[in-house]
C-alpha cells in the first residue's frame, strides 16, 4: 500500500481486445490498483462483451459503433466516442493517462470544450511508439496527443530517443512487466485440447513455431513466411503458428500479398499454416505451451511483451537483432536475427530444435523475468504521476482532496 494519499487514476485504451498497450493497461491498472489508488479503465468496446478477464478496478465500456472505411472519419468517430464516454463520469480524475493518441485526442479535445471532466486533471501520454502516417489528419492527430500531453513516457530508451529527436521532449521511462502467475511453462492440462481444436501437431517430427501479432508490416509477417517456407524442405511437418491481428487500421494490402505468397510458396494453410486469429484470453498461456519455439522478427515494437511471455512460458525466442530488443536481451538469452533476412530468420529456427542451442537460451533468458513486474511499474508510474502533479500550480483541489499534502520525492 502507499504510504501516500492515493490518486484517482483513469487509464484509457482504444480497444478491449488483446494488443500490447490494451495488456499494457490492464497489467498496470492491477497493480495501480494493488498500490490503493483509485483506478478506471476506460476503454472503447467494439463488440459489446467488454474484457475478456475481470478487473478487480472500475472498468467504464465506451460503445464503438460501426465506423466508416475511411480511415479519416473513422479516427474522428472514435475519437468523439471517447469524449462522450469521459463526461459520463461521475467526477474528474487526478490524472488521465491515455495509451494511445485516440483517447489522448478525446483529452484534449475536453480541455478546448472547458469540461468539468478535465479542468482541474493532468494528461499523461504513454508513447509506445511514433508511426508516420500517410494522412495527414492521424499524423496530426498523433502529434497532438504528444505535445498537448502533460507527461510523455516511454517504455524503452529507443523511443525516449525518438521522442527527444522528433519532438524535443524529453519522456521519462516505465517498464512493462510479466505476469508471472499467469504465464509459466507449467502444464494446466488444457494443451491436449486447444491443440486439437487449432489443429496443432504434436509429434516430434513436427515443430511448431508461434509468433503473436497477426498478419501486418511491422510484424514482418511475410518474411517470417518466406523462412518458414525454407524451414518446411527440412522439416516438411512443421507448423507456423501466425496468432492475434486485432487492429485499428486495415492492412488489407499487405495481407492480400501475404496470402499470394502462401500460394507461392505452396504452403498448406490447412496443415502448416495456422492461422488462429484472435486468442482468448484463458487461451494464450495455453498457446504458448503447445510450441517449440517463438519467433519474433518484427521490424517496429514498442517494446515486445510477447517476447516476455515467451521466456515466462519457458520457450526459446527468436528475435530482430535491433532496438528495444537489444535494450533488455543479451546474446545468451536470445537468438539474434537480420529481420531483412529470410534465409537468416530460417537458420536460427532450425537451429532452436536442437537441445545444445535451446536448453541454454530457455535458462539463461529466466533473469531477465525479475527485474519487469508490474508492481515495478506501477512504482514508476506513481512516482511520475506525483511529479507531474507537484510540477503544476495550483494543485488540483478535488472532491477526495487527495492531493492537498502531497510528499517529497
Amino acid at each position: 500500500m502507499l504510504s501516500s494519499s492515493p490518486l484517482r487514476i483513469a487509464l484509457l485504451t482504444y480497444s478491449t481486445k488483446p494488443r500490447g498497450s490494451v495488456i499494457h493497461t490492464l497489467e498496470l491498472a492491477i497493480a495501480l490498483h494493488a498500490l490503493g489508488h483509485e483506478v478506471c479503465v476506460y476503454a472503447l468496446d467494439k463488440d459489446g462483451q467488454g474484457f475478456e478477464r475481470s478487473l478487480p478496478c472500475k472498468v467504464e465500456l465506451i460503445p464503438a459503433h460501426p465506423a466508416p472505411t475511411d480511415m479519416d472519419r473513422l479516427i474522428r468517430q472514435r475519437i468523439q466516442e471517447f469524449v462522450d464516454g469521459v463526461q459520463q463520469g461521475d467526477r474528474p480524475y487526478d490524472i488521465y493517462h491515455a495509451q494511445d493518441c485516440l483517447s489522448a485526442n478525446a483529452i484534449t479535445q475536453l480541455r478546448t470544450l472547458n469540461s468539468r471532466h478535465v479542468e482541474s486533471s493532468y494528461l499523461v501520454r504513454t508513447v509506445h511508439h511514433i508511426e508516420h502516417y500517410t494522412s495527414p489528419y492521424l499524423q496530426e492527430c498523433q502529434d497532438r496527443s504528444i505535445r498537448e500531453a502533460d507527461l510523455c513516457c516511454c517504455v524503452s530508451h529507443h523511443w525516449q530517443e525518438q521522442l527527444m529527436t522528433h519532438f524535443d521532449i524529453h519522456a521519462p521511462r516505465v517498464i512493462n512487466g510479466i505476469n508471472t502467475e499467469r504465464f509459466s511453462a507449467v502444464p494446466t492440462g488444457k494443451e491436449a485440447a486447444l491443440r486439437e481444436r487449432l489443429g496443432i501437431r504434436t509429434e516430434p517430427s513436427a515443430p511448431v513455431f508461434l509468433t503473436i501479432g497477426g498478419i501486418e508490416p511491422r510484424k514482418n509477417s511475410i518474411q517470417l513466411l518466406r523462412a518458414f517456407a525454407d524451414v518446411l524442405t527440412v522439416h516438411p511437418h512443421a507448423q507456423l503458428v501466425i496468432a492475434g491481428g486485432a487492429t485499428l487500421f486495415d492492412y488489407q494490402p499487405y495481407r492480400d500479398q501475404f496470402f499470394s505468397e502462401v500460394a507461392h510458396l505452396g504452403i498448406s494453410t490447412d496443415t502448416s499454416l495456422i492461422l488462429p486469429g484472435v486468442i482468448a484470453d484463458e487461451d494464450l498461456p495455453v498457446l504458448y505451451r503447445t510450441a517449440d519455439a517463438f519467433v519474433f522478427p518484427s521490424v517496429k515494437e514498442g517494446w515486445g511483451m510477447v517476447i516476455l511471455e515467451a521466456i515466462a512460458s519457458g520457450l526459446p525466442v527468436i528475435v530482430s537483432h535491433q532496438p528495444p530488443f537489444t535494450e533488455f536481451l543479451s546474446p545468451d538469452q536470445v537468438l539474434w536475427v537480420d529481420p531483412n533476412n529470410a534465409t537468416a530468420i530460417a537458420h536460427s529456427m532450425l537451429s532452436v530444435l536442437s537441445p545444445s542451442v535451446r536448453k541454454p537460451l530457455i535458462d539463461a533468458s529466466q533473469n531477465v523475468l525479475s527485474t519487469y513486474t508490474w508492481t515495478a511499474s506501477a512504482l514508476l508510474h506513481d512516482n511520475h504521476y506525483r511529479q507531474v502533479l507537484k510540477s503544476k500550480e495550483p494543485l488540483p483541489t478535488h472532491e477526495a482532496g487527495a492531493l492537498s499534502a502531497l510528499p517529497s520525492l
